[in-house]
């Protein structure tokens, strides 16, 4: 398996409009797009995706915090890599499946924290949502 690197980290945040107001006015992050529940930061060649999950309180236990954190991989490297974690019996737990204009395998590591493979980037992500937002 060949992981380039850092892709990015979705966060469950309890209100969407104090996290924009932490990430963007307090980090620098950049806003490339908002939703109603969901935004879309960018820092350097990463991304954050904050989802706003109001449900959840800030209480030890709770799931407020980061959902799963992505790793790039090169398309003609991924169906490689969901093979060698088959071999291995990796958990499995979304796809492999087609997001925007790239692939995608959500997979669990020995101690239940959510992980993600990903081949394309934020602006890639980013022209199909736009598409449809149309």
């Amino acid at each position: 398996m060949r992981v380039e690197g850092f892709n990015h980290v979705t966060v469950n945040v309890s209100n969407l409009a104090n996290s924009l107001d932490f990430y963007i006015g307090i980090l620098g992050l950049q806003l490339i797009h908002k939703g109603n529940t969901d935004a879309y930061l960018e820092w350097g060649s990463a991304w954050i995706c904050l989802i706003e999950k109001p449900e959840f309180t800030e209480s030890i236990g709770s799931v407020i915090g980061i959902d799963h954190i992505a790793f790039s991989i090169a398309e003609e490297h991924f169906e490689e890599a969901v093979q060698v974690m088959q071999a291995h019996e990796v958990r499995l737990i979304r796809g492999p499946v087609k997001r925007g204009l790239g692939w995608t395998v959500n997979f669990l590591d020995p101690d239940g924290i959510q992980l993600e493979l990903h081949t394309s980037n934020l602006r890639e992500r980013m022209s199909v949502w736009n598409n449809k937002q149309e």
